[in-house]
């Protein structure tokens, strides 16, 4: 918007398909053109009990999502999942995967689909777990090929093997692209010595920015996408929600706009190569979210929220 402001109330133009002005910016992952605001499925239980009528209607919400012009949608085969505050430990309801594939499938033209490796309910995979856990990917999603697979390890010091056997299974024609998590700089330049690298999800948000601010360079000097996590629950973690904060609200009061919109803003900020992938088990959230492409951030408002994060 010119006026660098949202007004919740206003409908999404589903005519375009999205949100009118910057809502309509892209970012090649690998050789699709997506929105920079995609959407998450950790969040699609939302905190309510889980069952078959929480899922009915994560289906309607993946539709709703795709019919607002949203082409990146990113899971995993453990999502959706939950925490605790500040918890790095999840619990797991196994079923998003499921729930794309009957939503969705088959799949919009020009739509990705990433997904991620690594954590399992005994711990990080091992090298020789990776053919199998693929593979259950591949059903769940009904799909022959995955169009982007992320490489999440955490705590070691060469990621070579298990990104090898990725790189393996890509020439074999079971991914399509590759991606790495959870990495340090040297991990992204040692996973790029052996197969190309597209996208780089590490944690990134207002109050958690500068501890990767390196690698979020590297990413752009390279033209690869950088898509953080946690971006809207920062310090909060697993345990979900906007956490309340006085510099954001003062910008978002600015603006007319929630806290979690201005959370997305910046970090769209952060460069053109730079995704958002919220997660939400709400329409409203939804919408509220994608039309924070349309905030434009002024210097003043860069300068409080960089305080926040630095």
């Amino acid at each position: 918007m010119q006026n660098s402001q949202v007004n919740t109330s206003l409908p999404l133009n589903l005519s375009s398909g999205i949100a009118e002005s910057k809502s309509g910016e892209f970012w090649q992952l690998g050789d699709i053109a997506v929105r920079r605001i995609g959407f998450g499925t950790k969040r699609l239980a939302g905190s309510g009990p889980d069952g078959a009528d929480l899922q009915e209607r994560a289906v309607a919400l993946l539709r709703h999502a795709v019919e607002l012009g949203v082409n990146h949608v990113d899971t995993a085969a453990f999502y959706p999942s939950h925490g605790g505050a500040g918890q790095t430990s999840f619990e797991s309801l196994d079923w998003a995967n499921d729930v794309i594939r009957r939503a969705l499938a088959p799949y919009p033209d020009e739509f990705v689909v990433a997904t991620k490796v690594g954590p399992t309910r005994d711990g990080l995979a091992r090298p020789d777990d990776l053919p199998a856990l693929l593979e259950r990917d591949l059903r769940a999603l009904g799909v022959e090929v995955l169009d982007l697979v992320n490489l999440r390890l955490h705590g070691m010091k060469s990621i070579a093997e298990h990104f090898g056997v990725l790189a393996e299974l890509q020439a074999k024609g079971m991914i399509r692209h590759l991606g790495v998590s959870n990495v340090r700089v040297e991990h992204l330049h040692e996973a790029r010595e052996i197969a190309p690298v597209v996208a780089v999800q590490n944690r990134y948000s207002v109050g958690f920015g500068r501890v990767n601010d390196e690698i979020l360079g590297v990413c752009g000097e390279l033209g690869i996408a950088f898509v953080p996590f946690f971006t809207l629950t920062a310090e909060s973690r697993e345990a979900g929600g906007v956490p309340e904060s006085a510099a954001v609200q003062e910008v978002a009061d600015r603006h007319g706009a929630t806290p979690a919109q201005i959370r997305l803003a910046w970090t769209l900020s952060r460069g053109a190569h730079v995704l958002a992938i919220p997660g939400t088990s709400s329409r409203q959230h939804l919408e509220e979210n994608l039309m924070a492409a349309d905030i434009t951030l002024s210097p003043d408002d860069l300068a409080v929220l960089d305080a926040v994060s630095g």
